[in-house]
């Protein structure tokens, strides 16, 4: 028996060596995903037996949540694991309190992939597996997702670096089999039988039951999965056509939302929000969105707010971007020659660089004490040495300043002057002369 297991597990073993030499070339370094649980324990051990062979240099990170009281505890075994191989071991606290709200299985994968981002690597190797897959298939179905939720997890994906799930194609029942063949020790979480988590339901509950009548749902859901994708894909092509004439620089035009039909314009609208590097809102506040961007008037001022993000609509356009902090309107800032400055209305940073004959003149800066601060009303300036004075309003309106940033941008005061309005206009009696010096403002980030 103990015989057969070996060998069972040989093949196991040689079979995802052939897979994953097609996938990871020579020399790459991979950081492992280590929790610590069988499923990690065995993707470590064999990563740690292919690594000679395909010259990889691995590594392994280990993210404390502290949420269990054994937390200390995990992170040890885990750090000795590594240790055992010789393999680079790092370990990520985090602080799951922030996020809690969202739901502590949420929170806690969320804060696992910025963890998995702050470190350097060529692949990034997770430890999911078939029924994992299988899992994750149907809490997407089940909460309504989309094509692109239901297509689940890739084997491989690129992100900021190649994500690779070396198991996806094994089952738990033969990574088990696996570990105990190899006599390894793993961690057991206790909240893992715990039935009030959706996916351990599922689990423990519903799947034993869906084996009895359909013993192949794993291969099934994740042939399922495949199709998902592969439609995700096609919307994805359908999009990037569409963007072509739609999406300028950071705007959407709306004539081209009203133009397409709605699951069209939805698509669309899905696809600007992901290139500004927006969470994806929930079904029913994409058709809200839809709506209320194709319908109202054009002098409407539309703002739907949804995951810290609102969607604005200006002139035509359809804007993107993060909620904005609230506004102190008695904020002043001195500047005293530093390059950056923070700008907390529109949570940004401000670059001051020095150039000859353009912008604002150092010279007369150094007349008075020099100020950042927000409008409060009234404002005027004369951005033309020949030409008459001008209302900040009016010119915020030609230059067509959208009007939630029309408040926030920062106006640049020497003593009791206006010398600048951030993108607008230099009052004339500032600007720096030919071969005067000069600096020139600038948003680092730009607002959001």
């Amino acid at each position: 028996m103990e015989n057969s297991r070996k060998s069972s597990s040989a093949d196991f073993a040689h079979r995802l060596a052939g897979e994953l030499a097609l996938v990871i070339p020579a020399h790459s370094s991979i950081l492992i995903a280590f929790s610590g649980g069988v499923d990690s324990v065995v993707l470590l051990h064999l990563l740690h037996q292919f690594a000679a062979r395909f010259s990889w240099q691995l590594s392994a990170l280990h993210v404390h949540h502290g949420i269990s009281p054994d937390a200390d505890a995990w992170a040890e075994f885990c750090e000795q694991r590594c240790a055992a191989y010789n393999i680079s071991f790092h370990l990520a606290r985090v602080d799951i309190a922030p996020l809690r709200e969202q739901g502590i299985e949420a929170a806690a994968r969320e804060l696992r992939y910025q963890a998995y981002a702050r470190h350097e690597c060529d692949f990034l190797a997770l430890a999911h597996h078939a029924d994992d897959q299988a899992e994750t298939v149907l809490l997407q179905l089940l909460r309504g997702s989309g094509v692109r939720g239901a297509s689940a997890m890739p084997m491989l994906a690129k992100r900021k670096v190649h994500w690779v799930r070396p198991l996806l194609g094994c089952t738990r029942e033969e990574i088990v089999a696996y570990a105990e063949a190899h006599h390894l020790r793993w961690i057991e979480d206790a909240s893992n039988a715990d039935e009030r988590y959706p996916r351990n339901f599922l689990r423990h509950k519903v799947l034993p039951i869906l084996a009895e009548r359909f013993p192949s749902y794993r291969q099934t859901l994740a042939r399922s999965a495949q199709h998902f994708a592969e439609a995700g894909t096609l919307l994805d092509e359908l999009a990037q056509q569409d963007a072509q004439s739609a999406i300028q620089a950071d705007r959407l035009r709306v004539s081209e939302l009203r133009r397409l039909s709605v699951p069209r314009a939805k698509n669309l609208l899905r696809y600007f929000l992901q290139s500004r590097g927006s969470p994806m809102p929930q079904a029913v506040q994409l058709d809200d969105m839809v709506r209320q961007l194709r319908a109202a008037r054009d002098d409407a001022a539309v703002c739907v707010a949804y995951g810290g993000w609102q969607v604005r609509r200006y002139r035509g356009g359809v804007y993107a971007l993060r909620a904005l902090p609230g506004l102190d309107g008695h904020l002043r800032s001195p500047w005293r020659d530093q390059d950056i400055l923070d700008w907390p209305a529109l949570d940004a940073r401000l670059g001051f660089a020095r150039a000859e004959g353009r912008g604002i003149s150092l010279a007369k800066l150094r007349s008075a004490p020099v100020t950042l601060r927000v409008r409060q009303g009234g404002e005027a300036m004369r951005p033309h040495a020949h030409g008459p004075t001008r209302t900040l309003k009016n010119l915020l309106q030609e230059q067509h300043v959208p009007p939630w940033l029309r408040d926030r941008l920062p106006l640049l005061y020497c003593g009791e002057e206006l010398v600048c309005v951030l993108g607008v206009a230099i009052a004339a009696e500032f600007q720096a002369g030919e071969h005067e010096a000069g600096v020139q403002i600038s948003f680092i980030e730009g607002p959001v």
